[in-house]
């Protein structure tokens, strides 16, 4: 194998091990598409293990001040030949329209974390889910095409904010207890007679959860529209990524409370399903 082959065979193992909900959809793309995916998503999860590792604040922000200066040399086509996620990145880029400005808002939403633990509004947040999870979705229009590149983008920011909030809602003991972060408004949790750290009487969680549940539904309604603008192939991607989420909301919404006692989950058997009916053109929700 060429290094360049082991390069993107590494960040497929990283792809397949990190982001098993989102790989039921790459899986789905034609080999080039498929392989220039993994190695956005490798590149992400760097991006992730940085914020969510046991650094101090400082070690972070130098550790991302590198990634910037990382991303510069996938710019122009020089990434160290030492590293294989930056290797297949440069490659990826060289072959598609990936907007490499977008790669430094996933840092720059990393670099929101390093900073911060709470938000207060809803504005906010949604600046948040824009660097992390819109982002992705605007580096992977690069990989797909669409046809309609003006609108394309602001729908992919609508979806990566409904997927956030999702995974929001999934993560909120994970991340309160491990990370010291609560991502839901501070606001909606005053609105609902909730503690600042989202816990609080059994029916002001749950009337919380469902509240959120409804503006994550939103913008999936608003984004989907995406699936229109995109061809066959990776059209079935997005809507698998999107249905495996969306399914997962739906899970939190029959039962709110335990969203807040234990991170929620969709089996492996019904994430296999929601691709297989991607590939076959059904609706994604």
């Amino acid at each position: 194998m060429t290094d360049l082959a082991l390069a993107y065979g590494r960040c497929e193992e990283i792809t397949r091990r990190e982001a098993r909900n989102f790989f039921y959809g790459i899986r789905l793309l034609p080999a080039p598409k498929r392989a220039a995916m993994t190695a956005l998503y490798a590149f992400a999860r760097r991006v992730d293990d940085v914020g969510d590792g046991d650094g101090s604040t400082a070690e972070k922000q130098e550790a991302l001040a590198r990634i910037r200066d990382e991303i510069a040399r996938v710019a122009d086509g020089d990434p160290p030949a030492d590293d294989p996620v930056l290797v297949a990145l440069a490659d990826a880029v060289a072959r598609f329209p990936i907007p490499v400005g977008a790669l430094g808002e996933i840092v720059t939403g990393c670099e929101m974390d390093c900073r911060q633990g709470r938000y207060q509004t809803f504005a906010e947040l949604s600046t948040y889910c824009r660097c992390v999870a819109g982002s992705v979705g605007r580096l992977s229009l690069g990989v797909f095409g669409s046809d309609d590149p003006e609108r394309a983008p602001e729908l992919a920011d609508k979806l990566g904010i409904a997927l956030q909030l999702t995974n929001i809602l999934r993560d909120v003991v994970e991340d309160r207890e491990r990370m010291g972060r609560v991502y839901l408004p501070a606001e909606d949790l005053a609105r609902f007679g909730c503690g600042e750290d989202a816990t609080g009487p059994a029916g002001a969680l749950v009337e919380l959860v469902r509240f959120e549940v409804v503006r994550a539904r939103q913008h999936y309604d608003e984004g989907l529209v995406l699936l229109d603008l995109l061809g066959r192939r990776s059209r079935a991607c997005a809507a698998s990524m999107a249905g495996i989420y969306y399914r997962l909301l739906d899970r939190i919404d029959e039962d709110p409370l335990a969203a807040l006692d234990h991170r929620v989950s969709l089996p492996p058997w019904k994430k296999a399903w929601v691709a297989a009916r991607s590939l076959t053109g059904a609706s994604a929700v």
